[in-house]
């Protein structure tokens, strides 16, 4: 049986909404791309959002970056220093002199160069003569001056005698007596002094030579004076580089210097009683190599972190604390990062429970105590990686941008053996106090009298700081080892030691 027909206006609407459902189905599928775009979109603003909450506290710690929370030196905080703040623990005394202390002073001698009497003429009170009359008692005070300076000539004349079979012999002339006329050898020991010491400009020093002894020195004879100096140093800087080369530990740093207007760069090596200096116009490892130092030792080398330095495999490395310090500072500023004061509480407190230790005549901390820092070390490094999340990827090549706390917390992490090696090995200081001390004079030197105009100028004022250094250290009187270089004996480092 055939079905019913239905009438033409239900077909009608029936076809209306089939229709009415397409319109509807196209336009779902529509939100569902739109939908999917906004997410897409979504997913981009969130990404970006990271990216600029990173790029916000990376400005604001570059604002509030200076030489006390950062590795910036001294110089870039311009009239805005901040406040200055000691680390040192407070010892409970009172500045100055302590109770029972000796203390210094200047005090009379039992011998003095010259007595000179002063005798009264009349009487204070009836004003009679006491030319004849008894001495009761003598008051002495004691005048400590210098003598007048001036330049002493000294001729030396040398003879020449015939002998009886018709041969003239000559006498030989002293060392110092180079020409007809020449400056001595503690004038030009005092220009060694004075140049390379004291930093003074050669200008200023011939003006100083002129003023206090009148010796008309000119700036060229300075120059070569102190050339003639570093010339007879040879021996000296090899034995020092041999000495480095054995030694325990060395701390090692470098910094810029201008020569001839273009920037070079001085490497120093120390310890405790040696430094030598290094000019190169190269900053890296093969300016270190050809310093004949760090290629050579097997011990343990003290440095700031620079990459380079990871090149020597044969030593152990010890990093400087006082720059984490320095670093971990920005974050405790700038707030949500507690695990950075933890961390300068705990290398400041293992720094003071080190030294106490050593002074016990300990070399190292026990295994119990070791293991209780290490633990207390990762504790803290875990709860900086908490706060400091690897940021979303953003689909960019290379790696992402990170902030310098996570960068800092990294280098803390990877390097945990370095970090705390001054507490596993008590030969090594805390920081790289010792190279930095002396690679500073260079930026003295620097700032005090620029650059220097020639090379071999600048090869020459380093010669003579290593040796003066050395000497330094040593407790040798940097005057008597200027003379002894001046006379062709420099002081030798033969019975030193070579350790930190």
């Amino acid at each position: 049986m055939a079905p019913p027909k239905l009438p033409v206006d239900v077909g009608a609407a029936l076809n209306a909404l089939r229709g009415e459902n397409d319109v509807l189905r196209d336009a779902n599928r529509l939100l569902r791309e739109g939908n999917a775009t906004l997410q897409a979109q979504l997913v981009e603003v969130v990404k970006l959002n990271h990216a600029l909450e990173a790029r916000i506290v990376d400005l604001e710690a570059r604002l509030r970056s200076n030489s006390s929370n950062s590795s910036k030196p001294p110089s870039s905080d311009g009239y805005s220093k901040p406040a200055p703040k000691s680390r040192r623990r407070r010892s409970g005394r009172k500045p100055g002199k302590q109770p029972g202390a000796p203390g210094q002073h200047l005090a009379q001698v039992a011998d003095p160069d010259v007595v000179v009497i002063h005798s009264p003429g009349r009487c204070s009170r009836c004003g009679g003569e006491l030319a004849s009359a008894p001495v009761t008692d003598v008051v002495r005070r004691q005048v400590f001056d210098l003598p007048p300076t001036a330049l002493v000539s000294t001729e030396h004349a040398a003879e020449q005698r015939r002998c009886h079979c018709g041969t003239e012999t000559s006498a030989a002339f002293p060392a110092e007596a180079t020409a007809p006329a020449c400056y001595g050898p503690r004038l030009r020991a005092h220009v060694d002094y004075l140049v390379v010491r004291q930093h003074i400009p050669v200008a200023r020093v011939t003006e100083l030579l002129r003023d206090a002894f009148g010796a008309p020195v000119s700036t060229g004879t300075v120059v070569a004076m102190v050339r003639e100096g570093a010339g007879r140093l040879e021996a000296v800087l090899a034995a020092i580089r041999d000495r480095l080369a054995g030694a325990d530990v060395v701390h090692a740093d470098e910094s810029g210097l201008r020569v001839q207007a273009r920037l070079n760069w001085v490497h120093s090596n120390s310890t405790d009683a040696l430094t030598l200096y290094h000019l190169d116009q190269r900053r890296g490892t093969a300016a270190m190599d050809a310093m004949g130092v760090l290629e050579h030792l097997t011990g343990v080398l003290v440095h700031d972190g620079w990459a380079p330095y990871r090149k020597y495999t044969k030593v152990s490395h010890a990093l400087c604390n006082a720059h984490h310090i320095r670093e971990l500072e920005a974050p405790t500023e700038a707030g949500g990062q507690p695990w950075a004061s933890d961390m300068i509480t705990l290398l400041s407190d293992t720094w003071q429970l080190a030294l106490t230790t050593k002074a016990a005549g300990h070399s190292t901390f026990s295994a119990k105590e070791l293991g209780h820092l290490r633990a207390a070390y990762r504790r803290i490094i875990l709860a900086g990686q908490a706060v400091n999340l690897p940021a979303p990827p953003t689909g960019r090549k290379g790696r992402p941008r990170r902030t310098k706390a996570a960068n800092l917390l990294s280098r803390l992490d990877i390097y945990e053996d370095d970090v705390l090696r001054f507490a596993h090995d008590f030969r090594v200081k805390f920081d790289n106090n010792l190279a930095e001390r002396d690679i500073r004079m260079v930026k003295v030197q620097q700032k005090v009298s620029g650059g220097f105009r020639s090379r071999e100028g600048a090869e020459a004022w380093l010669a003579i700081r290593s040796y003066l250094s050395t000497a330094a250290k040593n407790g040798v009187n940097l005057f008597d080892a200027l003379h002894r270089l001046c006379v062709g004996d420099p002081w030798m480092p033969t019975a030193i030691s070579a350790g930190p």
